[in-house]
């Protein structure tokens, strides 16, 4: 008699674990949807004031407080900060945000998760897209307040740089939060991809290629866009399309299953 009652213990505890998920998961996606809106909001509350120059002082104030007072010319800083800086920036770059974003894409085919790999191509691909339209669209001519320290080849709102960095590093950092055990090790990669995110706009300011509404617009409609991609990630994961969090590639069961 034994035997049903466990199983009947059984059965409970899976329902309360499967209620327990997927509250979880409703929870999570209502966070996103909201953070998402905000983003969004905030990008275009922010543009209708560049639009109507109401930033202009603000601007104008945070870009020279990062330069020397008797040489705007010079940013402020010993040469190799200003070189570090520069470093920094290309963390944000074309090729950088590419290669890294190509460098896990492979790493998750090759880990049998190819739906996260699609995950990541969709956040850098369509980041990209909204981002170059939104600029087209704009047309914001770069800051002629302080000479430029790094090459610029676009228009300036938003910045391309704040906005690939926290679409790229935002989605790589939540998706290493859902392959990691442990809230320790979830929390250090939010903290990561919102540093690197922070570092890369702080540094296109420095450098006196962006005015500082450039950056906080790409911040915007980069975390905006990477709270969608999550969204939907979330809800391919509850069609079954999409692989779940906990998911193993076949070689790291084989070893499990031969013991």
């Amino acid at each position: 008699m034994a035997f049903p009652e466990q199983l009947l213990s059984m059965t409970r505890r899976t329902i309360h674990h499967v209620r327990h998920h997927w509250a979880r998961q409703e929870f999570l996606l209502l966070l996103l949807i909201g953070l998402g809106a905000g983003s969004v909001w905030g990008f275009i509350a922010l543009a209708d004031e560049v639009v109507e120059g109401e930033t202009h002082a603000f601007d104008m104030f945070i870009m020279l407080a990062m330069r020397n007072p008797a040489d705007h010319a010079d940013p402020l800083g010993p040469l190799w900060f200003e070189e570090t800086m520069r470093d920094i920036t290309s963390f944000g770059s074309t090729f950088g945000l590419v290669f890294v974003s190509l460098t896990v894409i492979f790493w998750l085919v090759l880990t049998k998760r190819p739906h996260a790999g699609l995950l990541v191509f969709a956040s850098l691909a369509g980041g990209a897209i909204v981002v170059n339209a939104l600029k087209y669209g704009f047309s914001r001519p770069r800051p002629d307040l302080v000479a430029h320290s790094a090459e610029v080849f676009t228009t300036s709102f938003p910045s391309a740089h704040a906005a690939m960095s926290a679409t790229v590093y935002l989605t790589l950092g939540a998706l290493v939060m859902r392959f990691s055990k442990g809230r320790a090790l979830k929390l250090y990669a939010l903290f990561v991809a919102v540093l690197l995110t922070i570092l890369v706009g702080l540094s296109r300011v420095y450098l006196g290629v962006h005015w500082p509404t450039d950056v906080l617009a790409g911040w915007a409609i980069g975390a905006a866009w990477a709270t969608f991609v999550w969204v939907v990630a979330l809800w391919l994961q509850r069609r079954g399309r999409i692989e779940p969090s906990g998911v193993q590639s076949e070689e790291a069961v084989a070893p499990a299953a031969k013991e």
